[in-house]
């Protein structure tokens, strides 16, 4: 359970949490056509996992926020090929490339770009209203 926090820290989670998701996938892309010997050793897909954390609902209900809490590695298996004349084929002629969607990987990185920026503007949006509160008394 978290104390009491201002929208600002709420969104700088939210954005924080977003910058998580798209260091994973950009660590994706960069691995989208790695290709190995061994299908222990193929580079698997990384996947954040977010938590939802709620404020004391008795004092304010509604009130929550995102945590990245782990980065997990994706268990679906690798893609195996045959290519018996590839440097790093195993005994059996196969290599073994990335579960890496790269069409996934897009998706991914544009909902969280998107995301990001709907949290900037909701950073920009407080800001203003808390200034124009301000010139009231003026």
């Amino acid at each position: 359970m978290m104390g009491e926090l201002t929208v600002f820290q709420i969104a700088g989670r939210a954005m924080s949490a977003q910058q998580v998701r798209l260091n994973a996938v950009a660590s994706n892309l960069a691995n989208a056509g790695s290709i190995t010997g061994s299908a222990d050793t193929a580079y698997r897909a990384l996947r954040p996992v977010f938590e939802t954390e709620y404020a004391n609902l008795t004092k304010n209900p509604g009130v929550a926020t995102v945590n990245a809490v782990t980065v997990e590695r994706s268990q679906a298996a690798p893609e195996k090929r045959y290519s018996p004349g590839h440097p790093l084929a195993d005994d059996q002629g196969y290599i073994y490339a990335t579960n890496v969607d790269t069409n996934e990987e897009m998706v991914e990185m544009m909902e969280a770009a998107r995301q990001y920026q709907n949290n900037i503007e909701v950073i920009a949006t407080a800001k203003s209203l808390m200034l124009k509160t301000l010139s009231v008394g003026k």
